[in-house]
């Protein structure tokens, strides 16, 4: 009752406390949603009012310009040296210089225009001033603005003096382009006047005014949103234009019904949020103004509520951190209310534990000890005394032992180091499990990587069935696989019925364990047929040894490794004692090898190989010992490599220095080299050959020829002489040979080489 009271008390506080953690936590969440839509509408309000600042400006500064356009274009025509230009066929030079000139002032006293174009169609002749570009009198062929011969052809689709948006690209400039650079890309607005009096319809004359949109937009004050979006324009086609570069943009339809359903034609500046480009953004649009203009703004709207969602995100991750903060105290307080009847289930919980981890260790040390031969079971009160401890095994009738031993323990000691008892105590469970069907069954651990399993035939049982046997150690190892992911070998012994053969059964198993060396991982072995190796004998192949040393002195590695694992492999047939001394035997051969080769070719002496070489039980296949041995072989094969190299890289220095010191003598040659270093000349002309892909008769005929050309550049000898001071004992294969590497004869380039300098 008083118990119940407690937990029921711990129980009533832990729920309030948790009430109040959560009305705080729902608190928070609430409040925060509120303040996020406020402060969201907020920002977006903010946006909106500022780029709407900014585009009514851009707005205010586009019409402001359509009327200082407008009225220059009245003046032009009105100016009197113009409408020569303008009206004139073939107007004087002098009147075409005057009116170019006013055409330069006017350009110069007002900075926002970029260019002034006057055309006369009756002549076919652009007049031009220019800031940048091409200025002068152009035909149309000659002009570089393509475009505005376009817009001349379609005036027509224009309102008079209504800013032309547009891009072009002049084939030509005043100054040459680097290497590399871009042409210029002009972006300006175009204001057309133009005079189309007559029944064709066409233009008579005209004068264009191109304004520069970086003008326009150069005092148009930035604001906070300006790097976020993009501006754009909206015009009286219906275009929507780049407000900066002024090129059309391609809409999909999604965003065109959009633009022109909600936006074009609004009376009133106003915002939208929705999907632009596939991302939703905040639209803010100006009214239509005098041009039937609009002029719009699209900001990401993460780039403007970024901020808010912050702050939403830190009151959600602080009210995240209240609520684990406020369920791990509960924890803590309730338990702390009900701690008593804690530390009384606990006591009792220990004891219980204490009392069957202590049978269990008594029982794994009796077992571990009958198996290794430390105690002995000869009497009935020996027997007796282990059923007292809890073994109820029963040694008197037929019983074998099974050693099991985990594959690739190293791998494994590395990613499962600190559980690698658990997962022993997992085989034995499987193994215990599986076992029971068909026998009685004792586990033990043995050492890191071994586990015993110890199977007593059942009453019902009569004859011993090894393929049953067989089919269930299989099943053992596939359950390892399947559930644990590790990978077990196994030896079993043949039967026994007395109770001191446990002993040797177990030594049995174990020696025969080791011939895992050659059945590989996850192998299954008859103890029996490994005891029946020992009536083999073995004779060391000492033929193969002298190989193997003959091999490994010529540095033909693959051919040393050959012989070494054919003689370990012919140990298979053995015991594995007998595996060890032809280990132990191969082992101090190479030792000797590696001895002489260090010596005879001045390497540095190492510790001993036995000092390297772990016992047989350490290693899990073949394979694994092998390799251990040919890293080594491959280690000084790489060294004998590097020295070998030093060694013919000096040779070629001294056959080179020889070459240059001696070129002069007739006597050089290749077994003159030979003679001089006491080398064979066939060695010496195929290590220069490997090393410099040259031959060394190649190679004194270059320098010969070489020191033969200065001789003819800075002295006067004669030919005759500078062959026999080169080295030619005859002038005409002298001749023949410079002839046929430099294609002249010595002669001629020496008059060549006259000629240059003289």
């Amino acid at each position: 009752m008083k118990a119940t009271a407690w937990k029921n008390n711990g129980k009533l506080y832990s729920r309030f406390l948790l009430s109040i953690t959560l009305c705080i936590v729902l608190t928070l969440l609430i409040s925060s949603f509120f303040y996020y839509l406020a402060y969201t509408r907020l920002d977006l309000k903010q946006a909106y009012l500022s780029d709407v600042s900014s585009l009514t400006r851009t707005s205010q500064e586009v019409n402001s310009m359509t009327e200082s356009a407008q009225s220059l274009t009245f003046q032009l025509y009105r100016t009197f040296t113009i409408s020569k230009l303008l009206f004139y066929t073939k107007p004087n030079i002098y009147d075409v210089t005057a009116a170019m000139n006013d055409l330069t002032n006017y350009l110069s006293s007002m900075p926002f225009i970029e260019s002034i174009y006057v055309y006369n169609s009756a002549n076919n002749q652009f007049y031009i001033a220019n800031r940048s570009g091409q200025s002068g009198i152009f035909t149309k062929e000659e002009i570089s603005d393509k475009g505005i011969l376009q817009t001349l052809d379609d005036y027509q689709t224009y309102k008079p003096f209504t800013p032309i948006p547009r891009s072009y690209v002049p084939e030509e400039t005043d100054s040459p382009l680097l290497p590399g650079q871009p042409s210029p890309v002009h972006h300006v607005y175009t204001y057309l006047g133009y005079d189309a009096i007559g029944k064709s319809q066409t233009i008579n004359s005209a004068v264009i005014v191109n304004i520069s949109s970086s003008w326009i937009n150069k005092d148009i004050g930035t604001v906070a949103s300006e790097s976020l979006g993009k501006s754009f324009i909206i015009d009286d086609r219906q275009r929507m234009l780049s407000r900066d570069t002024l090129a059309p943009k391609s809409l999909n339809k999604q965003d065109n019904d959009m633009l022109i359903s909600q936006i074009y034609g609004q009376q009133q500046p106003g915002y939208i949020v929705a999907r632009f480009d596939g991302q939703k953004s905040l639209i803010s649009y100006t009214s239509s103004d005098a041009l039937e203009w609009q002029y719009v703004r699209v900001t990401p709207y993460g780039e403007i509520t970024g901020k808010v969602s912050a702050i939403r995100n830190t009151t959600l991750a602080i009210a995240a951190a209240i609520l684990v903060i406020g369920l791990l105290i509960s924890w803590l307080l309730s338990r702390m209310l009900y701690r008593p009847i804690h530390h009384i289930m606990d006591k009792m919980h220990m004891l219980e534990t204490e009392r069957r981890n202590s049978s269990y260790t008594v029982r794994q040390n009796i077992l571990r000890n009958l198996l290794e031969g430390a105690q002995q079971l000869h009497t009935k009160t020996q027997l007796d005394k282990l059923e007292q401890s809890g073994i109820t095994f029963d040694f008197t009738n037929h019983y074998r032992v099974v050693l099991i031993k985990i594959d690739d323990l190293e791998s494994l000691r590395e990613t499962r180091g600190n559980d690698l008892l658990a997962y022993k105590f997992a085989i034995m469970n499987i193994s215990w499990e599986i076992g029971l069907k068909h026998y009685r069954v004792e586990t033990v651990d043995m050492n890191e990587d071994s586990v015993v399993l110890m199977l007593g035939r059942l009453e019902s049982t009569e004859q011993p069935d090894d393929e049953l046997l067989r089919t269930m150690l299989l099943q053992i190892q596939q359950s390892s696989l399947e559930y644990l992911r590790i990978g077990i070998s196994m030896t079993y012994s043949p039967e026994a019925n007395q109770p001191q053969q446990l002993a040797s059964l177990y030594k049995q198993v174990k020696e025969a364990s080791l011939h895992r060396l050659f059945y590989g991982q996850g192998c299954l072995i008859y103890s029996q047929n490994i005891m029946e190796l020992k009536a083999k004998e073995y004779k060391f192949p000492v033929d193969k040894e002298k190989k193997l040393t003959d091999a490994l002195m010529a540095s033909k590695n693959v051919d040393a490794k050959q012989i070494f694992a054919s003689i370990v492999e012919e140990t298979a047939e053995y015991p594995i004692h007998v595996v060890q001394l032809a280990i132990s035997h191969l082992t101090m051969t190479v030792n000797t090898i590696l001895y002489t080769i260090h010596k005879n070719n001045s390497l540095e002496v190492e510790t001993g190989l036995n000092t390297n070489i772990p016992s047989l039980d350490k290693f899990e296949t073949v394979e694994e010992m092998n390799a251990l041995f040919f890293t080594l072989f491959d280690d000084i094969q790489a060294r004998l490599m590097e020295k070998r190299t030093v060694k013919q890289s000096d040779l070629i220095r001294k056959i080179n220095e020889l070459i240059e010191r001696d070129f002069a003598s007739s006597n050089l040659c290749l077994n003159w080299i030979a003679e001089e270093l006491d080398m064979s000349s066939i060695y010496i002309s195929r290590v220069y050959k490997q090393q410099t892909l040259t031959a060394v008769v190649d190679v004194i005929n270059q320098v010969r020829l070489e020191h033969a050309k200065d001789y003819l550049e800075n002295t006067d000898w004669s030919v005759v002489d500078i062959a026999d001071k080169s080295g030619y004992t005859s002038s005409s294969y002298f001749h023949r040979m410079f002839k046929k590497s430099f294609g002249v004869t010595p002669a001629d380039y020496r008059k060549s080489r006259l000629a240059q300098h003289g």
